[in-house]
């Protein structure tokens, strides 16, 4: 599926040849009056008539109306045209529009310029919504959408967020594919595999670390993890180079658990198949990559990725062992099955290597943290208030919101431990927190923020699927970056519970 932004007017719109015209009509269009283009005058008589209103989602279709090109029209309602509203409208329409022979769809947000941000929401949703998996299908279902046209009155306004939209669709598409392939299909090596191909875009380096190159970094606590497994590790490390050499970059670690079972601390049986989606900080890592690659922002960023399988075999870790991370500090593991912060924290000492401006990890990393805020924003931890309030602003920006969390001292108190320099878990009680609390061990020479996306990056039951987040976040926080919105260098350890911009939030 490609996309085109292509200069129409309203009364253009009617003459334009397409499968399915989609006309999104915002809640003060009506009543519009007397319109003067045929689709305003149609507009108007189903709104006089009570069969149509401006309720998101609210469809109304038609079929070869005299005097359209279009092969069908879909007039929807889009509320207020916010971006939320906007996303429900595209979505319904499009999957109105699946399962047909339409192949060729034009998109319209009404006959009044059409505002940048609007364009960028137009865009992604149809990606999002017109998504169908098919890699491990031996007759692929496809949406049938080969050619989406975003229509325009003034093109040059909103070039640079169609550009936007579209490298998102490339990005957020590829992170969903890797996510949601099994883990036979998506194994450590075959993640590697994925990365090296980016390296064959623009200004992107990939660096492939094996379990002997991974032992020689003194990665002990990763490897602990990856040891019960007999699929071998793999430490990836992405480049993109946008920037002056002389820059700093900044450094993005994705959880790359390929597949977790829990280990000896072994998962219920129920939904264990969803935890192939435990790399989806991976994916997302690549998906931002793949972006990066379309915009070209004039930055630096490095992705690692530590990735590897959490098996019970007999080699596999037992609850009581002291493994030595490559910082040095020794940590008992007390459950096997909170693995992931196991994996992080020697990816985040690796980190230090590069003097970086601000480091963001992102993990699937507690159950506690879905328990929290559920499926709708993601869990944020973070050192430094600039980098926590930049990171919230981007995800405002995005539609793909997070809520900051405490990281108070006092949450540390139960990961001490007799028998090393700290425990991976601290019991049930603030779970999320206390995984935090671990990870920020590692943090000490750099400004540091920790992404909990458990409740986010994928949906359960009949809607099962990754989701790609939070590939848009991390990307418009990038921007900002290379927009000129600094972040302190250095730690500047906030231990208050942070709170989101008011300005900039709407609390749920």
């Amino acid at each position: 599926m490609d996309f085109q932004l292509k200069a129409l007017t309203a009364s253009q719109l009617c003459i334009e040849k397409c499968d399915a015209l989609v006309v999104l009509v915002a809640q003060d269009s009506l009543p519009a009056g007397a319109s003067a283009t045929l689709i305003g005058k149609m507009t108007d008589h189903a709104v006089a008539a009570g069969d149509l209103e401006a309720k998101p989602g609210k469809c109304l279709s038609s079929y070869r109306a005299p005097g359209l090109a279009a092969t069908r029209l879909v007039l929807v309602g889009m509320g207020d045209a916010s971006a939320k509203n906007v996303r429900v409208a595209v979505t319904a329409a499009i999957n109105l529009l699946k399962n047909t022979n339409v192949k060729r769809v034009v998109l319209s947000a009404g006959p009044n310029p059409v505002a940048a941000s609007t364009v960028r929401t137009m865009v992604t949703a149809c990606s999002d919504a017109a998504y169908t998996y098919t890699t491990t299908k031996s007759k692929p279902g496809q949406s049938g959408f080969e050619h989406i046209v975003i229509a325009a009155s003034d093109v040059a306004t909103v070039q640079a967020s169609f550009d936007l939209g579209v490298a998102l669709h490339h990005g957020v598409g590829l992170a969903k594919e890797w996510a949601n392939r099994p883990a036979n299909y998506a194994t450590p090596a075959m993640l590697a595999d994925a990365a090296k191909k980016l390296g064959k875009l623009p200004k992107i380096k990939v660096d492939i670390f094996g379990p002997k190159e991974v032992a020689k970094l003194g990665m002990g606590s990763f490897m602990a993890v990856a040891q019960g497994s007999r699929e071998p590790l793999r430490f990836i490390a992405l480049h993109y180079h946008g920037g002056a050499k002389s820059d700093a970059p900044t450094v993005l670690i994705g959880k790359g658990i390929t597949f977790d079972t829990g280990g000896i601390s072994i998962k219920p049986s129920a939904e264990m198949d969803e935890m192939k989606f435990d790399m989806c900080g991976a994916a997302s890592v690549l998906g931002v990559f793949r972006t990066l690659a379309e915009l070209k922002p004039t930055i630096n960023v490095v992705g690692l990725i530590p990735a590897c399988e959490n098996m019970p075999d007999g080699l596999a870790i037992k609850p009581g062992d002291v493994v030595t991370s490559m910082s040095g500090q020794t940590i008992e593991i007390l459950n096997t099955d909170a693995e992931g912060r196991l994996v992080l924290c020697d990816a985040l000492t690796y980190a230090e290597r590069f003097k970086p401006l601000a480091v963001i990890d992102i993990a699937t990393l507690t159950g506690a943290c879905v328990v929290a805020l559920g499926g709708v924003r993601s869990g944020l931890f973070s050192s430094n208030d600039a980098l926590a309030n930049a990171l919230i602003n981007a995800g405002e920006t995005a539609s793909d919101l997070c809520w900051r969390m405490p990281l108070d001292d006092d949450y540390a108190e139960g990961l001490k431990t007799n028998f090393a320099d700290v425990a991976n878990v601290g019991g049930r009680a603030g779970g999320a927190v206390t995984a935090a609390k671990f990870l920020q061990r590692f943090t000490a020479k750099f400004s540091w923020a920790h992404l909990d996306i458990a409740g986010t990056a994928w949906k359960s039951g009949a809607a099962k699927g990754a989701t790609g987040r939070p590939v848009g976040l991390l990307v418009d926080y990038l921007l900002g970056q290379a927009a000129g919105q600094s972040v302190p260098a250095t730690s500047a350890t906030s231990t208050t519970p942070g709170k989101p911009v008011k300005s900039r939030i709407r609390r749920t």
